[in-house]
């Protein structure tokens, strides 16, 4: 039970001393992160056998991405299980309820061993709460799919990086631009998390009638492009 209690623990219940450093969930979550992909990537292999590999990598990355795997452990109830510094530390640290399933993942290693870890992680992702067929359908390079509708429209956008302090590390804030009008933000632990919340911000903006207008008073032709392509844009889900 204690690895299980530990799985639990987040670094903010950490002392100033030495000897605690390592008493939270930290390397447990290390060690469930390995396995969680080693079985994820298991499970997409046997059930897409006409993917190549590249498409395996995308497809596992959104099972195993971060925003997944929160709600993932919010689902099975572990957020009123982690035990931390102050009720806040959820909205501080965004990724805790995550974290503290990966560190599950490496408790249950540990105590029964990969085959029995495995049989859980399979329960959870391919039997009750996430459907993998659904996912490989998903689109989540917002980057990719705003860049593209940029170059059709040969506008210029701009990232605009700063970087915020917090107590659990450093977070990236993220402005996105097009034309100078700013038309989403949003923040992660690396640029490219960042970069993707903007993106997804954006892409709801840009079909926007008071960002037309704005971006009328600027480049005419383009904003008149825009318009001519309502109907295909509104089918768009970002």
């Amino acid at each position: 039970m204690e690895l299980y209690h530990l799985a639990m623990r987040h670094r903010s219940m950490n002392s100033h001393r030495a000897k605690d450093k390592l008493y939270n969930n930290e390397r447990l979550e290390f060690l469930g992160d390995s396995i969680l992909s080693s079985v994820v990537s298991d499970i997409v292999y046997h059930q897409f056998p006409e993917y190549r590999e590249g498409d395996l990598t995308t497809l596992r990355s959104k099972v195993v991405q971060r925003a997944t795997l929160d709600q993932l452990a919010v689902d099975i109830g572990l957020k009123p299980l982690i035990i931390s510094y102050s009720k806040t530390d959820s909205d501080k640290d965004k990724h805790i309820t995550g974290n503290a399933f990966e560190a599950l993942i490496g408790a249950i290693y540990l105590d029964k061993g990969y085959a029995q870890c495995k049989k859980f992680i399979l329960s959870l992702i391919r039997d009750k709460f996430i459907d993998i067929e659904q996912l490989s359908r998903c689109e989540i390079n917002f980057k990719s799919k705003f860049i593209e509708w940029t170059q059709r429209r040969k506008v210029i956008y701009q990232f605009h990086h700063t970087i915020q302090d917090s107590a659990y590390g450093n977070y990236f804030l993220a402005e996105l631009y097009v034309e100078g009008i700013l038309v989403g933000s949003g923040n992660g632990h690396s640029k490219k998390e960042a970069e993707q919340r903007a993106c997804k911000i954006a892409l709801g903006t840009i079909k926007k009638k008071t960002f037309k207008q704005e971006l009328n008073q600027i480049k005419p032709d383009v904003s008149l492009q825009i318009a001519t392509d309502v109907a295909e844009e509104d089918n768009d889900t970002p």
